[in-house]
């Protein structure tokens, strides 16, 4: 892969003499930004850019690490982009701190949009007692970087009751076209609950082709990252979204792709006209 072969070039400059002018600080996240795009996630034993590539559980591997870096690292986590320290901020951080990280992070917002990753942010501050810069990420990815399109359903309140005694129920309020809808349903466990009323209410007639959840950060309080693919006659989207509960990130993740699939069709349709 690219970034193997650009860090070999890298630590072993001293003897292949080879220069690639690939800033490698960018490697990690641009490895990230394409994972949200896409909807792919990168396997956790993935050389460079996994989870585990800098992650040393043996207490032999840790103590020589400690002593000496280059023992089991010939490559600094800094290399590629990864901060040394991702614990970060939280409740109390103020706008110009949040501003600041997200410089460090690479990411350079205009005013309207850092106000309103900033709102997330700490919204998020208050659900979440650690935020680490995978939430910074997240926040951005889910409120920034998503293709401006325009919202036709927007999510407003989701109540869910669940249990092993009772049949899984989604109330729903959203807007649809600005107005404000209510509805409840029932499904086979919360998500399908919320999925069924959801397509009750904005008449989708699409059909879920993937449905993936991934934890941005550890612990339990840790965001959940909700993937789906839905198709509709010739048109396939993702859709993502991203919050501490996982059945508001999948009812967000649903919306974001029903409303990219209506924004689809209108063009389609435009086209044709």
């Amino acid at each position: 892969s690219l970034e193997e072969i650009v860090m070999i070039l890298r630590t072993r400059k001293d003897i292949l003499h080879i220069d690639t002018k690939i800033v490698s600080e960018q490697i990690y996240p641009t490895s990230r930004l394409v994972s949200s795009i896409t909807g792919i996630m990168v396997q956790p034993n993935k050389a460079i850019v996994g989870d585990n590539a800098f992650a040393h559980e043996s207490g032999i591997h840790q103590d020589g690490l400690l002593k000496e870096k280059t023992t089991y690292e010939i490559m600094r986590p800094e290399s590629i982009g990864i901060a040394q320290s991702t614990l970060v901020m939280g409740k109390h951080s103020g706008r110009h701190a949040f501003k600041t990280r997200l410089k460090e992070l690479g990411y350079e917002l205009s005013d309207e949009n850092l106000n309103k990753a900033f709102e997330r942010f700490k919204v998020l501050a208050d659900q979440k007692k650690e935020i680490f810069d995978e939430d910074i990420e997240a926040i951005v990815a889910d409120e920034i970087l998503r293709i401006e399109i325009p919202e036709r359903f927007k999510l407003d309140k989701l109540n869910i009751v669940s249990g092993t005694d009772s049949t899984p129920t989604a109330t729903v309020e959203m807007y649809i076209d600005g107005k404000h809808v209510k509805e409840a349903g029932f499904g086979d466990g919360p998500v399908d609950a919320t999925y069924k009323t959801i397509a009750k209410m904005t008449k989708a007639k699409s059909k879920l082709l993937r449905y993936s959840v991934n934890a941005i950060t550890g612990g339990t309080d840790a965001q959940g990252e909700v993937t789906v693919r839905l198709q509709e006659d010739d048109h396939v989207v993702l859709g993502q979204g991203a919050h501490t509960d996982i059945i508001v990130a999948s009812a967000k993740a649903y919306i974001n792709a029903l409303n990219k699939l209506e924004y689809k069709k209108r063009e389609k349709k435009e086209r044709v006209i």
